[in-house]
């Protein structure tokens, strides 16, 4: 007969071993779940953010140069504006300080955003007189984990200088 009193028994058994280690492995890997989800919803965070200065940038130097008017329009270059190192104002006129803005900040687009951004200057002139000059700046991008666009816009209503 086997003494099977409490007294007798001593230490755990393999399969309280193992099902403590079952256990403790589910945790970890929720952990590293938790953790990866982070770093990528982290990187959506520091993306969005660069795109949200990058619009805010455009449109700063647009109010800027209040005479350039359609010269910020994107489509009317083709897609590819050219830098005229353009250091102050005087410098440069009106358009060509837009041109240049233009390819300095296609350039921040480039490097601050996953490749394939699509940043699109809608410039609508003004209706009537009196009536402000109009900008849409649009910034879209799409992250390679994911399975949709994000973006950033702006409308700007730009004073008459």
């Amino acid at each position: 007969m086997i003494n099977a009193s409490p007294a007798a028994q001593r230490g755990i058994t393999m399969v309280e071993s193992l099902v403590a280690l079952v256990v403790l492995s589910v945790g970890l890997l929720g952990i590293a779940g938790m953790y990866v989800m982070s770093l990528q919803t982290g990187r959506t965070a520091m993306l969005r953010t660069q795109a949200v200065n990058l619009v805010s940038d455009l449109g700063d130097r647009i109010r800027a140069n209040g005479r350039a008017g359609i010269a910020y329009d994107l489509a009317a270059y083709g897609g590819a504006p050219a830098q005229h190192d353009c250091v102050v104002v005087a410098n440069c006129s009106a358009a060509e300080l837009a041109e240049d803005d233009l390819a300095r900040w296609l350039q921040s687009v480039n490097d601050a955003l996953p490749a394939g951004a699509v940043p699109t200057v809608v410039f609508t002139p003004a209706a009537a007189a009196g009536r402000p000059d109009q900008y849409r700046i649009d910034l879209a991008w799409q992250e390679a984990s994911e399975n949709f666009s994000y973006g950033s816009s702006t409308f700007l209503i730009a004073a008459a200088p």
